[in-house]
């Protein structure tokens, strides 16, 4: 089901309609991605997983885009700079109609659209390409700055993990926003507790994560990433607080690796998975089960 749109949200559509809405999104996100993740037997799966809810919020509720120009000059700006989340990424521009649902199917393989690192050259509505970690932040600075010189109404939207919140660079950016006044840009960051190196706060504490935020000007809400109500919200308010000039806004998002899933939510390595070719029917089972019973509560 594609969801594009040329402004946010849906008019005459009341809380629970648009919480579930983006909850169908979100699911259908995270079978998009079980099934790429199944083409190469392994990859970012527990994150795409975790992270499914934002990417949905996201995509289903607040861009505005057009699916079938996505360079679209009033589109609203999307950055990814966790490249390697880019499975996640694109399930949501199948969900939203800029990727076809049946290229995911050539998800890492030679000559794709598609690669396992998001890249910019490559990919439809994917605006940069991202893997270093820590450059992300200070890309959306200097387009939410270009595009307030040019008069465009645009947002930008920065997504971050808590691991790259061990980037000097990124507290850089954070400061440069602040200076700049860059009402109109809104980073999340989902904080799901664990890096390539191990847990986030044993490789590098960055507690209390909100309070540093805040101390570098930004308005911060820290909500369950993984409660679609709880995202509406805050994404409301930040939006409340867009404005030409005016403070950025960035939205802290507790998640769960491999949300959804049982089986890949208990796995003990999971910052890139290795999954059983027996487990790939079984993770899309239990998927599947649990939003059936969220339907039925």
């Amino acid at each position: 089901m594609a969801l594009a749109q040329d402004t946010p949200t849906r008019t005459g559509e009341n809380t629970v309609e648009r919480n579930e809405r983006v909850t169908a999104a979100a699911h259908r996100i995270r079978h998009h991605a079980l099934n790429m993740g199944e083409v190469q037997g392994q990859g970012y799966v527990g994150q795409a997983l975790g992270a499914a809810d934002m990417f949905a919020a996201v995509y289903a509720d607040q861009l505005r885009f057009r699916a079938d120009d996505p360079e679209w000059a009033g589109r609203d700006r999307f950055l990814l700079s966790t490249g390697h989340y880019a499975i996640g990424h694109y399930a949501a521009l199948a969900e939203a109609g800029i990727v076809p649902v049946e290229e995911l199917e050539t998800y890492g393989s030679d000559d794709s659209r598609l690669p396992m690192s998001g890249m910019s050259t490559y990919t439809p509505g994917m605006e940069i390409s991202g893997g270093s970690l820590g450059h992300g932040l200070a890309v959306a600075v200097g387009m939410a700055l270009g595009l307030r010189h040019q008069g465009s109404p645009a947002r930008v939207y920065n997504f971050l993990s808590d691991g790259e919140l061990d980037e000097g660079s990124t507290w850089e950016a954070a400061m440069g926003a602040h200076h700049h006044q860059l009402g109109k840009l809104t980073a999340m960051v989902d904080i799901n507790a664990l890096q390539a190196d191990g847990k986030t706060d044993t490789v590098l504490r960055t507690e209390p994560v909100t309070e540093k935020w805040e101390a570098f000007g930004w308005y911060a809400q820290r909500v369950d990433g993984n409660d679609v109500g709880a995202l509406l919200a805050a994404f409301d308010n930040a939006a409340a607080q867009a404005a030409a000039v005016g403070r950025p806004s960035v939205i802290l998002c507790d998640t769960k690796v491999g949300r959804g899933v049982p089986l890949l939510e208990e796995r003990e390595k999971a910052h890139f998975m290795r999954i059983e070719e027996h487990e790939w029917q079984l993770c899309r089972e239990q998927l599947s089960a649990g939003f059936d019973g969220k339907a039925e509560r």
